[in-house]
């Protein structure tokens, strides 16, 4: 049995079974912060977002960062977020697979950033698998974009609303559609 803490464990892209001794951590680490969600989502003062975004990620959060709450993290701990970022209303951050978010990302309304997944066997479903989703310099996640994990996104590259992302996306590309397929290449 892997003693090693869970979440370094999940930050190497390990598998977590439903019987793992200490699956509860991730329950308990998500109520933490969903205490601290309360207080963000209801925060008005830029300055005190980013504060609280701060203590959600455990990193500090430039002043250049920009974020239009409500936002939700399910960890937190495995964010993080680079300068002159924008993130917009309603989005969702499934964080512990980890997620990197670079310099000059622009993040629309209602994204979805999802690190996490189950397997597809009814045997095996309740096990959480992960994969790190990396979001590259200038990156543009247009509105109600899901992206899975595991991917990453180019730099320079524009997601089309409305878009579910399965599969990494290259430097410099729009992508679009259901699932999201290289529509043009950004010159």
């Amino acid at each position: 049995m892997d003693t090693t803490d869970i979440f370094e464990r999940l930050k190497k892209g390990e598998t977590i079974l439903p019987s793992d001794p200490q699956a509860y951590r991730m329950r308990e680490a998500s109520y933490n912060t969903k205490k601290l969600l309360v207080q963000m989502n209801n925060a008005t003062d830029p300055e005190e977002i980013r504060s609280l975004l701060s203590q959600i990620t455990g990193s500090e959060i430039d002043e250049s960062v920009a974020v239009f709450t409500p936002m939700y993290i399910n960890y937190g701990k495995h964010t993080k977020i680079g300068k002159n970022v924008f993130i917009n209303f309603d989005c969702t951050f499934l964080d512990l697979g980890g997620i990197t978010i670079e310099d000059g990302v622009l993040i629309a309304p209602k994204v979805s950033l999802l690190s996490e997944g189950h397997p597809i066997s009814p045997e095996h479903r309740h096990s959480l698998t992960v994969g790190h989703i990396h979001i590259k310099k200038n990156a543009w996640i247009g509105a109600n974009v899901t992206i899975l994990q595991g991917v990453t996104i180019g730099e320079n590259s524009v997601v089309a609303a409305g878009s579910v992302v399965s599969k990494d996306v290259p430097d410099n590309s729009i992508v679009g559609g259901i699932p999201a397929k290289i529509s043009k290449e950004i010159y």
